[in-house]
């Protein structure tokens, strides 16, 4: 079987359909032609064909990881179960069943994006810290517990936020600062503020410094 064409799409500039003997097999990216060696008049057995045909919806789908990645910062957590959501089976506007991608694609795009420095949970951990709730205050305690949900490792965690943690005696001030005057009663001001993850004894002597 050889390839007899390949032509840009028309929609996409950067994504080429590959004809074999004349006929349309599948489509691949610019990058795939250099990468594995793809040119007209080359000839593959059916063998190396399911594998191009795999590179194929490898490219497809890292495509759209990628444009997910470049939207914020995400941790490997997330980018996994926006991954494995692909994996299941969706209905087309023609109402027909589209099968999802193989399951064993997750990892293979999860290590391309982690090769090429777009997934790394170091580095979200230090994004996530550094721009959460930055002028109106948040908990480390919170930060840790939204860090843990978003399945960064409690190592990671650790290492990061002693390096680029604030410290809850300026966050809790910028909270009083924004909120008190929303709580005439102070009780349940003070229970506000525990629910944020401050302890009692830092919001007591931060609400006793802000009487001042």
């Amino acid at each position: 079987m050889k390839i007899t064409s390949i032509t840009t799409q028309r929609n996409d500039n950067n994504r080429v359909n590959i004809s074999i003997d004349g006929k349309y097999s599948f489509s691949l990216y610019s990058f795939q032609l250099v990468d594995l060696g793809v040119k007209v008049g080359r000839e593959y057995d059916e063998q190396e064909l399911k594998l191009l045909e795999k590179e194929s919806q490898f490219g497809k789908i890292y495509n759209r990881a990628l444009k997910y990645c470049l939207i914020r910062l995400h941790s490997t957590f997330e980018v996994r179960n926006y991954l494995y959501k692909k994996t299941k089976p969706t209905l087309n506007r023609k109402g027909q069943m589209i099968p999802g991608i193989e399951s064993d694609m997750v990892q293979l795009v999860l290590n391309r994006l982690q090769e090429k420095g777009y997934l790394d949970d170091e580095k979200f951990t230090d994004y996530w810290i550094e721009n959460r709730a930055l002028n109106r205050g948040v908990s480390r305690r919170k930060l840790i517990f939204e860090l843990k949900n978003k399945g960064v490792s409690s190592e990671i965690i650790n290492k990061v936020i002693d390096k680029t943690w604030r410290n809850n005696k300026d966050e809790i001030n910028k909270v009083i600062l924004k909120k008190r005057c929303k709580y005439i009663d102070e009780k349940k001001f003070i229970s506000y503020l525990l629910r944020l993850g401050f302890e009692y004894d830092e919001i007591k002597v931060a609400l006793l410094e802000n009487n001042d």
